[in-house]
């Protein structure tokens, strides 16, 4: 081979190598606004993390709060409510985990588990049916709870599932006090 032709070579590699290069970049630069489309648009990012007062919530009643285009029930329970959930069995319940996001998650559904304080006054939960994604009612159903219409599920006063075809217990999300009146959600 003499040292032209191995010139040549090189040359032509060289050029295999730029185009695929240049190929490579240009489908990045394509793919990018479809992959970017794909993240939370900036008003979602924005109510990412609320904080909502609760000093107007008496005991016995509850605030609908819309958060991340969904419903949350922010409740303020009497003591009947508290103790009811309490003494339930953990063995009676269909889930249980208590799908709490502020818990890790094998945590049992046990009202302590549920409630956002320790004495089980407040008890915060995604206010969507975990069967079809529904809006169940406040205080119906056979447990005192909650009440979904659509296909019968029905809710305890710790928001666990406990007849119906919904399958699993209604979301705790991230929430915490951040003053004696006000909740951060998220």
């Amino acid at each position: 081979m003499s040292h032209v032709e191995e010139a040549e070579g090189t040359r032509r590699d060289f050029l295999y190598v730029a185009t695929a290069s240049a190929g490579a970049i240009a489908t990045g630069a394509a793919i990018w606004p479809l992959i970017n489309q794909m993240n939370p648009s900036a008003d979602v990012q924005a109510l990412a993390s609320i904080e909502v007062d609760v000093s107007g919530v008496e005991t016995g009643t509850q605030l609908k709060q819309l958060w991340l285009g969904k419903p949350v029930f922010i409740r303020r329970r009497t003591e009947e409510e508290i103790a009811a959930a309490r003494n339930v069995d953990l063995a009676e319940l269909r889930d249980p985990l208590a799908r709490n996001a502020n818990l890790p998650p094998d945590s049992d559904a046990s009202d302590a588990h549920r409630a956002l304080t320790e004495d089980g006054e407040w008890l915060v939960m995604i206010g969507v049916c975990t069967h079809l994604g529904c809006i169940p009612l406040g205080e119906q159903g056979d447990f005192g709870g909650w009440f979904c219409p659509c296909h019968g599920s029905h809710y305890d006063t710790a928001g666990r599932i406990r007849k119906g075809p919904a399958p699993r217990n209604l979301d705790v999300p991230k929430a915490a006090f951040v003053s004696d009146s006000v909740i951060r959600l998220g």
